[in-house]
């Protein structure tokens, strides 16, 4: 059963709720925000762009679609999408270090 959209279950964030995470943050923080994004969906939205305009504490760099250089990770999500490590339910650390050193082994 899929969760309803008001459901606090549904596993996923809305613009909304990055939006309130970032006010609590500065909250907690008081002070200003810089944000670093990758290009996860509900940042570019319309209703998100228009919140952090008028928001002088908030800065943002958007990441390109694709930039290893800046983001290190992306060189191994290469190597990695050949073996599904998505669906395995590592018992500890160590299994899970040594399947990403296999998958990056292998490729």
């Amino acid at each position: 059963m899929k969760p309803r959209k008001n459901d606090p279950l549904r596993g996923s964030f809305s613009w909304k709720d990055l939006r309130d995470l970032l006010t609590a943050a500065r909250t907690q923080l008081g002070g200003p925000i810089v944000l670093v994004w990758d290009n996860v969906g509900l940042h570019p939205s319309r209703a998100m762009r228009a919140w952090i305009t008028a928001r002088g504490w908030l800065t943002v760099f958007p990441l390109p679609a694709y930039a290893p250089d800046l983001n290190p990770v992306e060189g191994i999500w290469s190597s990695l999408r050949r073996i599904s490590l998505a669906n395995i339910a590592f018992a500890d650390y160590t299994h899970l270090v040594t399947a990403v050193r296999r998958a990056c082994v292998m490729s």
